[in-house]
């Protein structure tokens, strides 16, 4: 294996190890955190925006740079689609890549639903509790998805790393 692909293949582990074990954090970690602390509803909701926003500045290039070298180490599939039917890393790969596009869907739905404005009314106390406890669930369910998601996604690349 060659510098540029040592270098591509720790761009992507790194990016992934960012992208995954971040979005872990947040849900594992900083939200049960939070429900300890005795915060309302609201504070919690606008301190876990704050800190998804702050994490998005790591996490978007990470998950930018995952899908970059994604494609540049299966340019030979993406230029001939016949491939990812003719062979099981084909079909693995087309399998990975279809969860990618769900990822990035989720995530971009997920952003839609917190943003400035919303952030902003739920800063200056605008939103009724239980439009703040749907906000809440919406958010939560798209974080679950997207890790679950996530953790897919890095299964399908050990099976295509394994050459199953």
């Amino acid at each position: 294996m060659g510098i540029e692909q040592t270098l591509l293949v720790w761009a992507h582990l790194t990016s992934a190890a960012i992208w995954v074990g971040g979005s872990l954090f947040l849900g594992l970690v900083l939200a049960p955190v939070l429900k300890r602390t005795g915060m309302s509803t609201a504070e919690r909701i606008s301190m876990m925006v704050m800190v998804g926003r702050r994490f998005n500045w790591v996490a978007v290039p990470a998950l930018g740079t995952l899908i970059a070298t994604g494609i540049y180490s299966s340019g030979a599939f993406f230029g001939r689609p016949e491939l990812f039917v003719s062979s099981s890393y084909g079909m693995w790969l087309a399998a990975k890549s279809a969860l990618v596009a769900a990822l990035i869907a989720m995530f971009a739905v997920h952003v839609w639903i917190v943003r400035g404005s919303v952030e902003a009314r739920i800063r200056a106390g605008q939103m009724e509790a239980g439009e703040l406890g749907r906000l809440r669930k919406k958010i939560i369910i798209l974080g679950e998805v997207m890790v679950i998601i996530s953790i897919a996604i890095l299964f399908f690349a050990a099976l295509l790393d394994s050459g199953v």
